[in-house]
C-alpha cells in the first residue's frame, strides 16, 4: 500500500512551486502504478521533430517552392470569399478579378506588416469569413436603391464596405496598442487554449468536407492522393522524404487539377446541373478571360469611402471576431514553428498591427478584413518547415500575382473541391496542436476534464445553431431585433467557435475554485511565457528585427 499511498501525495504535490527548468533530482521521483508498462513522455515548451524552426531557413531553391505552396493554400479563401459576396453586390466576373487582386495585394502586405513587426510569427494574413455578415448587410441596405447599372451598384456597396473598414478598424489598433488585449490574455491558461485552439480548426469544418461534396470526383482523389503521397510515399526512399515531405501537396493540386482540366475538355460535365459545373470545370471561374494583364492596387480605386453609421457599428463584431481568432491562431503558429508560446506584449502589438492593416485593407479596396489564416498553420505543422523567411517570400509571391492579373488568375480558377481537399487535412492539424497544450495541465483533474469538454462542445454547437439559421444572401441571423447593426454583432459574434470557446473557456477556468486548482490548470508553466523577462527564449524569437527597437516607443516593445 505504500506505493500507491505515494503515488497520491505525489498528484498533488505535482506543480512543485519552483519553474519547471529546476527539475527534482530524479532519485525522488517515484513511479507511479502502472508505469513500468511503458515510457511516460515528459512535457515539451517546443515541438522538436520540426526540420525548420522559425529562424533557421531552408535553401533558397526550397525557401522559393515552400511561400510558393503557401500562397496556393492562401488562395483559396480569397476566391471563395470574392465568389460568394461580388456577385451579389452587382459586379461582373471583370470586377470579381480586381477585387481579387486588391485583397491578395492587402493579404501580401499584411502578411508582412506581421512578420516584421507585429507577431514575428511565420503567420500568412489572409481575409477573414467573419466579415461575411456585416457585409452583406451592407448589399442589403442597397438592395432597394436604384442605380443606374449593376456596376454602379457595385461600386457604391464597395465604397460603403471601404468606409466601415476603415473606421472600424480603430477598435483593433486601440485594443492593441493600449495594451488592453495582451493584459486580457493574462486571463488563459492552458486548459482555455486546448478548446480554444482546437476549435479555431475544428469549427471551420463547414469548409472542409461539405465543401469538397460539390464535386466529389476531384476533391476525393486530391484527398487520398495528399495523405498517401505526404505521407506513406516518403517511407520509400531516403531521398523521396524530404521532398514528399515539403512539396507533395503541390504536385497533388497540379495532379487534381490535370484530371479536372481532362474531364472538362472531354465534355464529362456537359450534361449536368450548374451548381456542379461551377465546382468542377475549371473553366467556369471566367478569371482569365476577365483580369487585367498589369494592374496595380492603389488607395481608394473604387472611389472616395462612404461613413455610415449603422455600417461601421455593424462591422465592429466581426473585428472582435478576427481579434480572437488571430490570437488563437498565432498560438497554433508558434508551437508549429518551434517557438515559446507569444507573450502579451507581442499578442497586443500584433492586434495593434493587424488594426492598422484593416485601415489599409479599407483605403486599398480589399472586399473584407483580414486574419491570420489558419490553413497556412497548418501547412507549418504540415510540411515541417516553421521558418518565417518562407513567410515573408510567400507575401511576394502576393504581389507578383496581384500586379500581373493573368498569371494571378490561372491559379485562382483552381476548383474549390480541391482547396476543401487540403483544408481537410490542414485545419485538422490545427486543431490537433491545440490538443498537445494538455501536456502541461493536470489531465486527470475533473475540474479540467469539465472545463474542457464545456468549452469545447458550446463552442461548436453554439456557432452551429447560429450558423444554420443565418440565410446567407440576406445575412439575417438568430438574433432579429430591429437594430439592424446591433443583429449584426451579436450573430457574428456567436457563429465563431473560437470566440464562443474563448469565453466559455475564460470564464469557467478564472471563475471554478481557480486559486485552488493553480497548478492542475498550469498557470506555473503559463505564467512565464506571457511576461517579457519570464523566459529567457521570448527575446530570441519575438524581438525585432535589425535596430528597429530602439525606435519604437517602449512599451509597444
Amino acid at each position: 500500500m505504500v506505493e500507491n499511498g505515494h503515488g497520491h501525495g505525489h498528484g498533488h504535490g505535482h506543480g512543485h512551486h519552483h519553474p519547471p527548468s529546476a527539475a527534482p533530482p530524479p532519485s525522488i521521483i517515484h513511479p507511479p502504478l502502472g508505469a513500468a508498462r511503458g515510457p511516460a513522455f515528459p512535457p515539451s515548451e517546443q515541438l522538436l521533430q520540426l526540420n525548420y524552426c522559425i529562424h533557421s531557413n531552408p535553401s533558397w531553391g526550397q525557401t522559393v517552392l515552400l511561400a510558393f505552396q503557401h500562397y496556393i493554400v492562401m488562395l483559396g479563401s480569397i476566391v471563395m470569399i470574392a465568389t460568394m459576396l461580388v456577385p451579389q453586390m452587382g459586379g461582373n466576373h471583370g470586377d470579381k478579378a480586381r477585387v481579387i487582386q486588391a485583397t491578395l495585394f492587402m493579404s501580401g502586405l499584411n502578411t508582412l506588416l506581421q512578420t516584421l513587426l507585429g507577431t514575428r510569427l511565420p503567420t500568412v494574413m489572409g481575409p477573414s469569413f467573419a466579415y461575411l455578415l456585416p457585409v452583406l448587410s451592407i448589399i442589403n441596405d442597397f438592395a432597394d436603391e436604384d442605380f443606374p447599372s449593376a456596376h454602379q451598384r457595385f461600386l457604391h456597396t464597395m465604397r460603403a464596405i471601404q468606409g466601415s473598414l476603415i473606421v472600424s478598424s480603430f477598435i483593433n489598433i486601440i485594443l492593441g496598442f493600449s495594451r488592453a488585449w495582451g493584459d486580457f490574455t493574462r486571463l488563459f491558461s492552458p486548459v482555455i487554449i486546448v478548446a480554444y485552439i482546437c476549435v479555431v480548426g475544428l469549427g471551420l469544418s463547414g469548409r472542409g468536407f461539405p465543401q469538397l461534396g460539390n464535386c466529389v470526383e476531384i476533391g476525393l482523389p486530391m484527398l487520398i492522393f495528399l495523405v498517401v503521397f505526404q505521407q506513406y510515399m516518403k517511407h520509400l526512399h531516403n531521398r523521396a522524404h524530404p521532398i514528399l515531405e515539403r512539396f507533395a501537396l503541390l504536385f497533388c493540386v497540379a495532379l487534381v487539377w490535370a484530371f479536372a482540366a481532362l474531364l472538362t475538355v472531354s465534355g464529362a460535365y456537359n450534361n449536368v446541373g450548374n451548381k456542379t459545373k461551377l465546382s468542377c470545370r475549371t473553366d467556369r471561374s471566367y478569371l482569365m478571360e476577365s483580369a487585367p494583364w498589369i494592374k496595380m492596387s492603389y488607395p481608394f480605386q473604387w472611389g472616395t469611402p462612404i461613413f455610415r453609421a449603422s455600417h461601421v457599428f455593424g462591422m465592429m463584431g466581426a473585428v472582435l471576431v478576427t481579434t480572437v481568432e488571430s490570437t488563437g491562431t498565432f498560438i497554433a503558429a508558434s508551437r508549429f514553428s518551434g517557438a515559446t508560446p507569444p507573450p502579451a506584449h507581442v499578442l497586443s502589438r500584433s492586434i495593434g498591427f493587424q488594426g492598422i492593416g484593416q485601415l489599409l485593407d479599407g483605403a486599398f479596396g480589399s472586399i473584407v478584413g483580414t486574419t491570420a489564416s489558419v490553413e497556412n498553420v497548418g501547412l507549418l505543422g504540415l510540411t515541417h518547415v516553421g521558418s518565417r523567411r518562407v513567410v515573408q517570400v510567400s507575401a511576394a509571391f502576393m504581389f507578383f500575382f496581384s500586379i500581373f492579373g493573368k498569371f494571378g488568375a490561372f491559379f485562382a480558377s483552381i476548383p474549390l473541391p480541391i482547396f476543401a481537399a487540403i483544408y481537410c487535412v490542414l485545419y485538422g492539424l490545427v486543431a490537433a496542436v491545440g490538443v498537445t497544450f494538455i501536456q502541461f495541465t493536470n489531465n486527470n483533474s475533473m475540474r479540467n476534464i469539465y472545463i474542457l469538454g464545456l468549452s469545447l462542445f458550446l463552442g461548436i454547437s453554439i456557432p452551429q445553431y447560429f450558423v444554420m439559421h443565418t440565410n446567407l444572401v440576406t445575412g439575417r441571423g438568430p438574433v432579429n431585433s430591429d437594430g439592424v447593426w446591433f443583429n449584426d454583432i451579436l450573430n457574428t459574434i456567436f457563429s465563431s467557435p473560437p470566440v464562443v470557446a474563448m469565453i466559455v473557456g475564460t470564464i469557467l477556468d478564472n471563475t471554478l475554485d481557480a486559486h485552488d486548482s493553480r497548478e492542475d490548470r498550469g498557470v506555473p508553466w503559463w505564467v512565464p511565457f506571457q511576461h517579457r523577462k519570464g523566459d529567457s527564449r521570448n527575446e530570441e524569437f519575438y524581438s525585432f528585427p535589425l535596430r528597429i527597437h530602439e525606435y519604437m516607443p517602449n512599451r509597444y516593445l
